[in-house]
């Protein structure tokens, strides 16, 4: 999990390098937005994916490893519809990044819940 989280981490600081120098003057300023915003929560949670590594080795159980798949989910859900939005203008994408965004919640509370199970 860290191993991934942190090629997403270092996929979404290349993605916003993109975003800023080659696609600012192709896209529209909305879609630009857009695409910023999926490099941002691609990088929120490859930071979230590496947190939940770290939390499954010290708390081992099932959580932080269910995290760990709701952050990728999302990630692929997420921030991969609002790129593909971004670049094709293909506004059904759009449907895609709600889904994404309850993989990220979930996420959260599997992370939360582990983090907050009693250790024996």
């Amino acid at each position: 999990m860290v191993a991934l989280g942190a090629a997403l981490a270092g996929l979404a600081v290349a993605a916003g390098a993109f975003g800023a120098h080659a696609l600012r003057a192709r896209l529209a300023p909305g879609d630009l937005l857009v695409f910023e915003t999926a490099a941002r929560y691609q990088m929120y949670h490859g930071l979230a994916l590496i947190a939940a590594g770290w939390v499954a080795e010290r708390w081992p159980g099932p959580l932080a490893p269910a995290a760990g798949w709701c952050f990728l989910l999302g990630v692929v859900l997420f921030s991969g519809s609002l790129y593909a939005l971004a670049l094709s203008g293909l506004r059904g994408l759009g449907a895609v990044t709600p889904i994404g965004g309850v993989a990220f919640l979930a996420g959260w509370g599997c992370l939360a819940v582990a983090a907050l199970r009693p250790r024996v």
